[in-house]
């Protein structure tokens, strides 16, 4: 139940899934649509557009002084957004804003978001401030799922911007995502940039090393790493944190 009328909206579709459906989504609930890589030909799918390549969206959404920017990938399951001074508002935030006004309106199960253990530090932070419960699990939309299930939760997602609403559906939707973070700019009257100001995302850096496989699980027992983790972890003094 949402109304955007006179909302300007620029939509990057990622040349595919999304490229009609959101447009025409959008534009029937007033929004004045503007649209962009919604050409899909089989070949130009996610390529420099959508939610892994922000930058061209998040120009457009300065430069057209519109009020949002959101960005599919190119299955449409995934969903970031721009705020209106261009600055990009991720899957953590998106779920923070989401959580939050659910909570207010007594639709968030338990009062509780589950998240991956890629989750921003600022989110539990956020969590915390606001009385409300977060679960960890493994990276991956299906053991947010699984845990969803299991404890009967009604929100859980990725930082990368799959959040799944599992009142309405079991897996992720951009556009279902989009209209939720739609309609809380819509009833609050708040710009986005205000609305995501709720969490801070704090410095997060990411490092792949290759290992084999059995012994990717294994890596406590080797006296070096450990010990480098341990190091690290003194170093923080519970201001951040070490995931391997």
């Amino acid at each position: 139940p949402i109304e955007l009328d006179g909302m300007k909206i620029v939509v990057d579709c990622a040349e595919g899934a999304a490229f009609y459906t959101s447009v025409e989504t959008l534009k029937e609930l007033g929004a004045n649509v503007i649209s962009i890589h919604n050409n899909p030909d089989g070949t130009n799918i996610n390529a420099n557009c959508g939610s892994t390549h922000m930058e061209e969206l998040q120009a457009r959404v300065v430069f057209e002084k519109a009020q949002i920017g959101l960005a599919f990938d190119g299955d449409a399951d995934r969903l970031l957004a721009v705020d209106e001074n261009g600055k990009i508002v991720d899957g953590d935030q998106i779920m923070a804003i989401v959580g939050n006004f659910m909570k207010q309106q007594g639709r968030l199960k338990g009062d509780k978001i589950i998240v991956t253990v890629m989750s921003n530090l600022g989110f539990s932070l956020m969590a915390k401030e606001n009385g409300i419960n977060i679960d960890q699990t493994k990276v991956g939309d299906r053991y947010v799922l699984e845990r969803m299930k299991e404890i009967g939760a009604s929100l859980g997602g990725e930082q990368s911007g799959h959040v799944i609403f599992l009142d309405e559906n079991t897996t992720g939707d951009g556009l279902l995502s989009a209209l939720h973070l739609l309609q809380v700019m819509v009833e609050t009257g708040k710009p986005l940039s205000e609305l995501a100001s709720i969490m801070e995302v704090l410095p997060q850096a990411l490092v792949n090393a290759k290992v084999a496989n059995h012994k990717k699980d294994k890596y406590m027992e080797f006296p070096e790493i450990a010990a480098a983790i341990k190091k690290l972890e003194e170093k923080f003094a519970g201001e951040g944190r070490v995931l391997i």
